[in-house]
């Protein structure tokens, strides 16, 4: 347990750097825009591509793995809706609410320090997880959300989750990859140098500009949180790992990573979907701030265990 928290202390260190240039206002909120909008288009989209573009779809595409994400993600979501629905909060909070307790930040966190900590082979389980996190889950708080506003389904909800998933650079750089793979395409030695050392600025850029956009969240409706966060790093894990382990014959690699992967803390797009809805943003916002701060402890425990 020592020695796994020794490990995943460098990747919280590197957040906690960011977390002090930002509150002590060296790295202004513009400053950590700009650092994520580089990370996110840039440094993590090359990641990605360098990665799905070495794998093949059969590396990558596991149907029980996805099955027992999938279940283990519902119930928890679930849960979360239907403790939000019985504190009386709407449809719209209760998607909010119940993305708090399901999506993690695999795509700043998770791949640089998963990969790291559990070997290559990591890779395809955890972009797996962020597919789904993102096709399946980022697509339904959408749907929620306007279909709540406009009280009915309508083809203009479908078009704006369809070009939302077109326009996210991580779903883009993963289907090229694996388009570029499933072609027997070779990258050129200087293109793969290229995208290696672009590549390579994704981990520490990525935790700096978590920690540097920390620095700006606030700890409001800690009650609230401290749920979601509890949701987030403890029953997420642990429902996930039932499916995996006992329901359905998932590869005990592959469940360990899927297991470390529903372990992460809140992921920031979520504040994001908070903000750009006018969803309770304040409550997100202390979710992410304290699952943070509480995975310090929690995700080296989880990986210890699956270890």
């Amino acid at each position: 347990m020592w020695d796994i928290f020794l490990q995943t202390l460098p990747f919280f260190a590197l957040i906690g750097l960011g977390y002090g240039a930002g509150r002590t206002g060296f790295f202004t909120p513009e400053a950590t825009a700009y650092l994520t909008k580089f990370v996110f288009y840039f440094a993590l989209s090359a990641m990605l591509f360098r990665f799905s573009a070495n794998l093949s779809l059969s590396d990558i595409f596991d149907l029980p793995f996805v099955l027992a994400y999938l279940w283990g993600t519902l119930f928890v979501y679930l849960l979360a809706t239907a403790v939000a629905l019985v504190r009386r909060r709407g449809v719209e909070e209760a998607a909010i609410e119940a993305q708090c307790a399901v999506i993690g930040n695999v795509g700043f966190l998770g791949i640089p320090m998963l990969v790291l900590l559990l070997g290559e082979r990591a890779i395809g389980p955890v972009m797996l997880v962020l597919s789904v996190d993102l096709i399946v889950f980022g697509s339904l708080v959408v749907i929620l959300i306007t279909g709540s506003r406009d009280g009915r389904m309508s083809l203009g909800i479908l078009r704006t989750v369809g070009l939302g998933l077109l326009k996210n650079p991580m779903i883009v750089s993963i289907s090229l990859g694996l388009m570029v793979s499933g072609a027997g395409l070779p990258i050129p030695k200087p293109a793969n140098e290229f995208l290696s050392i672009l590549g390579a600025a994704a981990t520490p850029g990525a935790l700096f500009a978590i920690g540097a956009s920390l620095a700006t969240k606030s700890a409001e409706k800690v009650a609230v949180a401290g749920w979601l966060s509890f949701a987030k790093l403890v029953l997420h894990p642990a429902a996930v790992a039932f499916a995996a382990l006992v329901m359905l014959p998932v590869d005990p690699y592959a469940a360990g990573v899927m297991i470390a992967a529903a372990a992460l803390p809140v992921a920031g797009n979520v504040y994001i979907l908070a903000q750009h809805y006018g969803v309770a943003p304040a409550r997100v916002s202390a979710s992410i701030l304290i699952s943070t701060a509480a995975s310090v402890v929690t995700v080296s425990v989880v990986i210890a265990a699956i270890s």
